[in-house]
């Protein structure tokens, strides 16, 4: 009887050591959490949804990881390269039996990751499942098909130099960052991306270190049961084997001074202003950095102050955004505005930079303070309504910490911020000397 006992204690260790079961907190949904020995995680999350799944593959590497002089833009090629398919499902065979099957199959690369996202029929799940793991594992292309997706990058570039946006942020990484791969954006530098059709070897590697289970994690979200997912994650992923190779990125140094650049479009467009300071990384237990959080919404949010008098009253500017970063390694806050008059340029930035000095002395009213926290959970947790938008709402806190712990975690911790914690909070980020403000002017 003891050594029956003895079994069964064993079992329900090793159990509760590959699987977490995580009750509803602030995330309203009960989920599942599997990690496979290769190292790959799982994240199911049933859910009423009239028989819709949404399956979301995050591999976390995004342009960050391309740490390696000469390379950028790996990251982004590669969301490419995952639609040449393999030699059992090529390409044209895996976007045909999409169709057949009515799925929504797409990708998206950032800095720090990159996924790839299908919204289907429960029915298809394993079909989905068979398709997805073969090209996660068995990715093939010739050196003509890596030539022929590596044109059509440049392609993409160059269309992407038509955009104001697109030169305005270029220049502000390149300017804000000296070592750290948050210099470059997520399609890498120019020079970059006219060589990759002459590294086919080195596109070989890249997969080959980043594309494996220990960096990705799995989240099937949807009229689905747990029970089933695994059994097909276990025959379809069971074989894929680890190897992950961190990369090898440089500690961004303090900057010292404030850094100003200018950027001449060639052609017609209004002013636009980039004001960025250098933040911290993701942490939902940095109390500094989740006071910041709520400065983006506090100070620049569509009720507040700042926004009412520059957009509706005064009429100075089209809009105001905010962009605090949420990322492994510290990365930018910052704030975009379109200044409709080139005239109005330095007094929109000196109002964007005076609400923020007169943050470091003056606490904001703690009942306002509770309203915007408040606005902020139910923001996101009104986007919580489908598979599709509980997957896309969850991918970066995946992406960057690994699960979905850290949202629970952060909105404990906003819940506890004050005023005197906005005060510090402004006080130690928005310092002259943290400061790159880019400016776009067209002809």
């Amino acid at each position: 009887m003891r050594s029956r006992m003895l079994v069964w204690l064993v079992l329900i260790i090793f159990l509760l050591a590959v699987t977490s079961i995580v009750t509803p907190g602030v995330f309203p949904y009960r989920y599942f959490v599997d990690k496979l020995d290769n190292g790959l995680t799982v994240i199911t999350i049933p859910m009423e949804s009239e028989g819709l799944v949404s399956y979301y593959t995050i591999v976390r590497t995004g342009s960050r990881d391309e740490w390696e002089p000469g390379h950028s833009g790996f990251a982004h090629l590669f969301e490419h390269m995952m639609f040449r398919g393999t030699k059992k499902f090529p390409g044209n065979m895996y976007d045909r039996i999409m169709t057949e099957i009515g799925a929504d199959a797409n990708a998206y690369t950032t800095d720090d990751y990159t996924c790839y996202h299908i919204n289907f029929s429960a029915k298809d799940l394993e079909k989905v499942m068979e398709l997805e793991s073969d090209r996660f594992i068995n990715l093939s292309y010739s050196k003509n098909v890596f030539k022929t997706e590596t044109g059509a990058v440049y392609g993409e570039y160059l269309k992407g130099k038509m955009s104001p946006w697109f030169m305005l942020e270029e220049k502000l990484h390149d300017l804000a960052f000296d070592v750290h791969t948050y210099k470059h954006t997520t399609i890498g530098f120019e020079e970059d991306i006219k060589a990759m059709p002459t590294m086919y070897e080195y596109s070989l590697s890249f997969f080959k270190r980043y594309y494996r289970p220990e960096n990705v994690v799995i989240v099937v979200a949807g009229d689905v049961k747990r029970e089933k997912v695994m059994e097909l994650v276990k025959k379809y992923y069971g074989h894929w084997k680890p190897g992950y190779v961190e990369p090898k990125i440089q500690q961004e140094p303090k900057q010292k001074k404030e850094r100003i650049g200018e950027v001449k479009y060639p052609g017609k467009t209004l002013p636009i202003i980039a004001i960025a300071y250098k933040g911290d990384r993701f942490d939902p237990e940095n109390k500094n950095y989740v006071a910041a959080l709520v400065i983006e919404e506090l100070l620049f949010g569509e009720n507040s102050e700042l926004y009412k008098k520059l957009v509706l009253r005064e009429q100075k500017v089209e809009f105001i955004y905010p962009e605090f970063g949420i990322n492994r390694d510290p990365s930018l806050f910052t704030i975009y505005t379109i200044v409709k008059s080139p005239k109005d340029i330095e007094y929109v930035k000196s109002e964007v930079i005076s609400a923020l000095e007169k943050l470091k002395s003056s606490p904001p009213d703690e009942r306002h303070l509770i309203d915007v926290i408040n606005h902020m959970k139910y923001s996101f947790l009104m986007r919580l309504d489908t598979p599709s938008h509980v997957a896309a709402s969850i991918a970066r806190f995946i992406a960057v910490t690994g699960g979905i712990e850290c949202v629970d975690k952060l909105y404990e911790s906003l819940e506890k911020v004050r005023p005197e914690d906005i005060c510090k909070a402004a006080r130690l980020y928005f310092k002259p000397q943290r400061r790159t403000i880019v400016t776009l002017r067209g002809e």
